[in-house]
């Protein structure tokens, strides 16, 4: 019996460290996909919640927490705000501005929902994230871009943090 309790001990000691540390990598994923039939730009941005929050925080509010029943709501305009000045996308070589949609937590992720409207044809698409570079020195933001039919993926490092997609 005793075996049995020191074996389910050293199986739940690793389960009770893990948990202290939410992601040891910082990283968001960006999906940008062209609806032709809709004319629209359509692109979801994946975050981790710790990290969004540290960075409101730190930003523009420190007593902000996010995914709680009483989230202020200033924290979708925080979120837009942020995202308009780090999130940057030339389409045909020309700057746009999308429209922040909105915003869901599921897991341990946020993602928000952005649309960049009356876009007629896609000839190519320049994408500058900088999105947490500035709270995160080891930040990796993942490009997945689904343009007239032609997928592509790119990883931005704050060295790197721009790419560029042409159809002609």
């Amino acid at each position: 019996m005793n075996r049995i309790k020191y074996l389910l001990i050293l199986l739940t000691i690793p389960l009770f460290l893990s948990s202290a540390y939410l992601h040891e990598y910082y990283v968001s994923v960006t999906n940008i996909e062209y609806v032709k039939e809709e004319k629209s730009v359509q692109i979801i941005t994946q975050i981790f919640i710790d990290d969004f929050e540290t960075l409101i925080r730190d930003r523009f509010d420190d007593r902000i927490t996010l995914d709680t029943e009483n989230e202020s709501l200033l924290v979708e305009d925080y979120m837009q705000r942020y995202l308009s000045d780090k999130l940057i996308i030339k389409l045909n070589g020309k700057p746009v501005e999308f429209n922040f949609i909105g915003k869901e937590y599921k897991d341990d992720i946020t993602y928000c929902y952005l649309e960049i409207e009356n876009i007629i044809e896609v000839n190519s698409i320049e994408v500058k994230n900088r999105v947490l570079f500035d709270v995160f020195m080891d930040q990796q933001n993942i490009i997945r871009l689904k343009i007239n039919n032609k997928n592509k993926s790119f990883l931005l490092i704050p060295d790197n943090d721009n790419c560029l997609l042409n159809f002609n």
